[in-house]
């Protein structure tokens, strides 16, 4: 068992603003030497549309009345609700690898590796990141899967969908922004924007792909806390996020 932790934080529903100061602040402790062990916090937000650096504002179609934030975060426009499963992870590359094209895979294989024990053969697309269904890379039709999640043959597959997105910002090879993993959430609202500025993306969940109603978020939070922690070589503690924020305070 390796002996580097992450520290997982479970913190349930967050608004955008109070969880990016949360990553600011221990990013800053990461770099510092203040924070010991690098962090994953998982959440969820209320309703809301960030812009990351090559966002714009054309990709924004109507907002409806959601708030819009601009951030640091390398990629364009994303949408975060109820029902999707947020990471946030703060990780300080210079004691994995110092290479921001390699820990973009490894947060993509850990997602690839916790929708399979869920029964969704998901994989990547060349060129775009995130997390994608219906991919060649995927091995879909090449191994057997569970038969509530069973997917159609090639022939009758339907596009490519995207159900994780994934941007991240890094200084001093130090990592915060991260992954959205949909799992119960109101793809209706992905209406509002060009979700990653890519035309024509067709964005699914979990639910959707799985075909069931009863999705415990708990049961994500914990396979993909897992996964996450087993493509970085961590050990996963869980700990409170009052006790984490104090000890950086």
């Amino acid at each position: 068992m390796s002996r580097r932790r992450v520290q997982l934080v479970e913190a349930g529903r967050v608004p955008y603003d109070r969880a990016l100061h949360w990553q600011r602040t221990l990013a800053a402790a990461r770099i510092d030497g203040r924070l010991e062990a690098d962090v994953l916090l998982l959440l969820e937000h209320p309703p809301v549309v960030t812009l990351g650096r090559t966002a714009r504002e054309a990709h924004v179609l109507r907002s409806d009345d959601l708030e819009v934030v601009e951030v640091e975060r390398g990629g364009d426009v994303t949408f975060h609700g109820p029902g999707q499963l947020v990471g946030y992870p703060i990780v300080d590359l210079k004691r994995h690898r110092k290479d921001l094209h390699w820990y973009l895979r490894q947060v993509e294989q850990g997602l690839i590796d916790a929708l399979d024990t869920l029964g969704i053969a998901a994989g990547r697309v060349d060129g775009l990141t995130g997390v994608w269904v219906g991919t060649r890379d995927s091995g879909l039709g090449d191994r057997e899967v569970p038969r509530k999640a069973r997917q159609p043959s090639p022939e009758s597959r339907p596009p490519t969908r995207k159900i994780a997105s994934i941007g991240v910002h890094a200084r001093d090879w130090v990592t915060w922004h991260g992954f959205a993993l949909n799992v119960t959430t109101d793809l209706s609202f992905f209406d509002l924007i060009i979700p990653c500025g890519i035309d024509g993306v067709v964005m699914t969940s979990i639910a959707r792909e799985a075909g069931l109603d009863d999705i415990s978020m708990q049961d994500v939070r914990d396979r993909v806390s897992a996964k996450f922690a087993e493509a970085f070589d961590l050990t996963a503690v869980v700990t409170s996020r009052s006790t984490l924020l104090e000890t950086v305070a």
